[in-house]
């Protein structure tokens, strides 16, 4: 929670959380901001796919805001390529994914309004990928569902 001007401060977060390659990089969270705001940088490496089913939030926004690379991002079954300088706000309840469906590195800023969702998601996120083996979907579905996001259902096998 902010107190005084004495406690405001450059990247108060600063925490990365990731696997070696994917990273989320923490820069503010709703703790430091009154939970108006949470603000990390997403770096996706190339020929990357989100291991993560398609999900939606019912509770906030989420805008991505390019910085580096390439990064694809399917809302409610649209491609939407993000790079630098450009944005996209993804509404409450849209479904979507991302995918880096390229060879280069793409580093995005997401900002999340309100600031649902924070470090501890990611945290627990990739304690269950970097687990071994296939990772535990049973886990995976309920730790969406405990910080707001709602699994989409699987897409239809053609």
């Amino acid at each position: 929670m902010l107190g005084t001007v004495s406690d405001v401060r450059v990247n108060p977060a600063d925490e990365t959380i990731g696997d070696g390659a994917l990273a989320v990089r923490f820069l503010l969270t709703g703790e430091q901001s009154n939970g108006s705001i949470a603000a990390f940088e997403l770096t996706v490496p190339g020929s990357q796919r989100l291991l993560a089913p398609a999900h939606s939030h019912d509770h906030y926004e989420e805008t991505m805001y390019g910085i580096e690379g390439m990064l694809t991002l399917t809302v409610d079954g649209h491609r939407h390529d993000i790079g630098p300088g450009q944005a996209l706000c993804i509404p409450r309840g849209a479904v979507h994914r991302f995918d880096n469906n390229t060879a280069e590195t793409a580093k995005v800023l997401c900002v999340v309004t309100p600031a649902a969702i924070g470090p501890e998601y990611f945290r627990e996120a990739f304690a269950i990928f970097g687990a071994g083996g296939p990772p535990d979907r049973a886990r995976i579905m309920d730790l969406m569902r405990r910080f707001g996001l709602t699994p989409a259902p699987p897409p239809p096998q053609a």
